[in-house]
């Protein structure tokens, strides 16, 4: 008797594990593209033989993410709205958000991680759909927050070379240079033009794509991550500000919060930076208007010159980012919109020239049938 309980535990056992395997295999396929429409909120200056930078805020949901040609086609119709609106040429910068590519952890995923009302639901579906990634990443997981390191580890290797197809090919589709807003890679380089991952910490990086599709030089790390990622991201704070030669001029990255302090700018302008991309993100729905605090940031945004008034959130990014101190000729700031299961995000894209900065008026130009303040932008900046 005993070893026919054996026996059949045994058989009932495979049967589960084989059911597993087999599960863990299904994967979610897509058939419908969420909200296509993009709207011009900023078209500054006149077009010229100098380029322009063109910032691209797209609206954006984690079924956009379920494969790399979906969200290829999501991003290229963006793009060829603002081509047929004569904002794309050959020396075109486009600028797209923060974390626009460290959402491609959700690529090739089963539905219920599409269909989780939190994002701890969808990230428990992640471990659960890729337990042998799962425990390869918990094993190399350097962050105080170890969950959220291995979440973003778990599938860096593809992520990367699906980070360099979509927006390298985007580039040379469009015969463009790209700044491909950022993502959060462990240890990343470029070698032999390749995007390639290492097995150090996890760092915030952005690359920028030449019209041939490459890589331009090496990705440009975030030297001061947000308050709220301090716990699995590597501040680079000893990293190299880099500058890229492009068709409209010589170009600088700063991603998010690194777009808020002085010395960046003093950096820069010794580098003989003309022009400054800042791909942002701001978290929370409605954050954009509460008011900054400098205490959820680093000790060194307690010493930003923002005056004794009280400002909000908003606010403090115009007033901080592409600052006066700056000697480049124009920049642009372009946030993420869209929502991921329970976690919102804010911010309203602005180009700045000579130091003054260039924003969205209203939205009462919306197209008709679109919501005021959803949907995505476009905040264009002839040079």
């Amino acid at each position: 008797m005993r070893k026919v309980l054996g026996t059949l535990t045994t058989v009932v056992l495979a049967i589960l594990l084989v059911s597993y395997a087999l599960w863990t295999n299904k994967r979610h396929v897509g058939h419908y593209l969420t909200d296509l429409r993009i709207q011009l909120v900023v078209n500054d200056g006149q077009p010229s033989e100098r380029g322009n930078l063109l910032g691209i805020q797209p609206e954006l949901f984690p079924s956009d993410y379920s494969s790399v040609k979906r969200l290829h086609r999501k991003l290229a119709a963006y793009l060829e709205q603002a081509r047929e609106s004569g904002l794309i040429n050959d020396k075109t910068i486009v600028v797209l958000p923060e974390h626009v590519g460290t959402w491609l952890l959700a690529v090739n995923e089963k539905s219920q991680f599409y269909q989780a009302t939190t994002i701890e639901e969808a990230m428990n579906w992640l471990s659960f759909s890729n337990p042998l990634l799962f425990v390869d990443a918990l094993f190399h997981a350097r962050g105080e927050s170890w969950l959220d390191d291995v979440h973003l580890r778990m599938k860096s290797r593809s992520m990367a070379q699906d980070y360099q197809n979509v927006f390298g090919g985007l580039a040379k589709e469009f015969g463009v240079t790209l700044v491909a807003g950022s993502i959060v890679l462990p240890n990343p380089k470029v070698q032999d033009g390749e995007l390639l991952i290492g097995t150090g910490a996890l760092y915030n990086s952005s690359v920028v794509f030449g019209p041939d599709g490459l890589p331009m030089g090496q990705p440009q790390r975030q030297l001061f991550p947000n308050w709220y990622q301090r716990g699995y991201i590597r501040a680079g704070k000893k990293a190299a500000l880099n500058v890229v030669e492009t068709p409209a001029g010589r170009l600088a990255t700063l991603i998010g919060s690194d777009s808020w302090y002085p010395d960046n700018y003093t950096r820069l302008n010794e580098s003989g930076a003309d022009l400054i991309a800042v791909p942002a993100f701001v978290a929370g729905t409605g954050s954009w208007s509460q008011p900054w605090r400098d205490d959820k940031h680093q000790a060194l945004a307690a010493h930003l010159q923002l005056g004794s008034q009280h400002l909000s959130e908003g606010e403090a990014w115009r007033r901080l980012t592409l600052a006066p101190i700056s000697s480049t000729k124009a920049g642009i700031s372009v946030f993420m919109r869209g929502q991921f299961w329970d976690q919102g995000s804010a911010g309203h894209s602005f180009a700045s020239r000579g130091g003054q900065s260039i924003a969205e008026q209203s939205v009462s130009a919306a197209p008709k049938g679109a919501k005021p303040g959803h949907g995505a932008r476009l905040i264009n900046l002839w040079l």
